[in-house]
């Protein structure tokens, strides 16, 4: 376990740097007008962070034969699309957090209506990205964008999860209720950055629905084992504030369903996710291993 731990976090490593790469040749330079801008998106995208959205792209992409070539500019646009959420979510009207991955929050760094607009432009730009990507057909590209756009928007997206999500710091929600908010502000990125990697791998669609359960699941699973670090992971373990769900009243797995059963959920979740790939006759070990890898995560 330990030497597949070690060799996974070597494979996020390769994608972070080829990620990080291309976003720099993407992301405007921070000496270009406006500066304050540009320099709270670079601020922001380059803050740290595993780019788990960006390697499960890759990593499912490569299952299904898709070139990196293919499917880095689409991988870029998920990262894009995430860090505007967390410059979003962070906000004082939203989470109202001082850090993130380690250092001050975009609107602490510069201001609230800088990070506003800082978000805005990357949610763009990641569309952008994916429209004028030549190296993937046009017909492609279109698949990319509805995918993309679904998992961010509404009704079942990541923008009706924190909807859904704040109204549960007002009121009692159940099981369903709780699974709900996970799968659309958490899950729905995770699936469609899958989904997409498959999709530029020209996946069947019986491959696409098996990918598509292993997503969902593993979506649920990374906000499971988020849910469970807020209360037994340090600051400097999770590179934001620990204890936030918490004071905040949100609703969350250990707070409805306790330590001891939110694991078992984890474990549940996890199982799921990796039975999902039983479908899919392709070479599926690093889609294991991240699920493995998400399971047993300390940060």
């Amino acid at each position: 376990m330990a030497s597949n731990t070690l060799e996974l976090e070597s494979l996020l490593a390769r994608s972070r740097a080829l990620v990080e790469v291309e976003l720099n040749n993407l992301l405007p330079s921070a000496a270009a007008a406006p500066e304050k801008i540009h320099n709270a998106i670079r601020w922001s995208v380059f803050a740290g962070g595993k780019r788990f959205r960006p390697a499960l792209l890759l990593a499912t992409g490569q299952a299904f034969s898709a070139s990196t070539g293919e499917l880095i500019r689409t991988a870029c646009a998920f990262e894009m699309v995430h860090t505007y959420s967390l410059i979003h979510d962070d906000l004082p009207s939203m989470d109202d957090d001082d850090l993130r991955r380690g250092r001050p929050t975009c609107h602490v760094r510069f201001d609230e209506a800088t990070a506003i607009l800082a978000g805005d432009a990357l949610q763009t730009l990641a569309f952008r990205t994916i429209a004028e990507d030549k190296q993937l057909a046009a017909e492609t590209r279109v698949a990319l964008i509805s995918e993309l756009a679904r998992a961010a928007a509404t009704p079942e997206g990541m923008v009706a999860g924190q909807a859904l999500d704040m109204e549960a710091e007002t009121r009692q929600v159940t099981g369903a209720q709780l699974e709900e908010i996970h799968r659309f502000k958490t899950g729905a990125l995770i699936v469609a950055a899958a989904r997409c990697g498959a999709i530029i791998g020209k996946a069947t669609e019986d491959e696409l629905a098996a990918v598509t359960s292993y997503g969902s699941h593993l979506g649920l699973l990374f906000q499971i084992t988020d849910d469970f670090l807020d209360v037994t992971a340090t600051a400097e373990d999770l590179g934001k504030t620990p204890g936030k769900d918490a004071q905040s009243n949100k609703a969350t797995y250990p707070g409805l369903y306790g330590m001891e059963e939110t694991r078992a959920a984890a474990i549940n979740a996890h199982r799921t996710a990796c039975a999902a790939l039983d479908r899919i006759d392709r070479p599926t070990d690093v889609l294991r291993r991240i699920a493995d890898y998400i399971l047993n995560r300390t940060g």
